[in-house]
């Protein structure tokens, strides 16, 4: 079982970080002929505006799993690591199974959001809005698979629920 969510999770990781990788790529070319077309030409194309929205939507929603897995969300690890054990444990395993449940629960009204979008399009860039609408989906799968890991994770006693210990957090 652990072999299996590990392999699903180094999988998932890079289908994200390549994912939130394009969409922060998009989004710097978009904000980039903005400037430029603000600073050089006077006036910036009506679409890179809208393009910079989208793609900073597709960010968070790909990157909302990654940082729920390597414990980067926001966090209050301060009052829950004072208390003795096992209570931060048992708060971390609370946290991800909530969010877990609630990112579950949104999955159908966020399915139904997106099939709305089919019927609209973008005003400048004329993209069909489901796929844009898209992103909320990505977020809350994304957010539900890799809490839920979590979950599974503290359950098995493979991970203690804490963030990733990663040279950056060092300092």
């Amino acid at each position: 079982m652990s072999r299996f969510i590990a392999l699903l999770t180094r999988w998932m990781v890079q289908a994200l970080r390549a994912a939130t990788g394009l969409a922060f790529a998009v989004l710097m070319a978009a904000v980039l002929v903005q400037v430029v077309g603000r600073s050089v030409i006077g006036a910036s194309p009506v679409w890179t505006e809208e393009l910079a929205r989208f793609a900073l939507l597709y960010l968070a929603g790909f990157g909302a799993g990654l940082a729920i897995l390597s414990g980067d969300l926001v966090n209050v690890d301060l009052i829950a690591d004072s208390l003795p054990d096992p209570v931060p444990f048992v708060l971390r395993l609370l946290a991800a199974g909530t969010t877990c449940a609630f990112a579950l629960v949104l999955i159908g009204p966020a399915w139904r959001y997106v099939s709305i979008g089919v019927r609209q399009t973008s005003p400048a860039l004329g993209v069909r809005m489901d796929y844009i609408h898209f992103s909320i989906l990505a977020l809350l799968l994304s957010l539900a698979l890799f809490a839920g890991l979590r979950v599974i994770g503290m359950m098995l006693g493979t991970s203690d629920g804490r963030a990733e210990a990663r040279p950056e957090h060092d300092s």
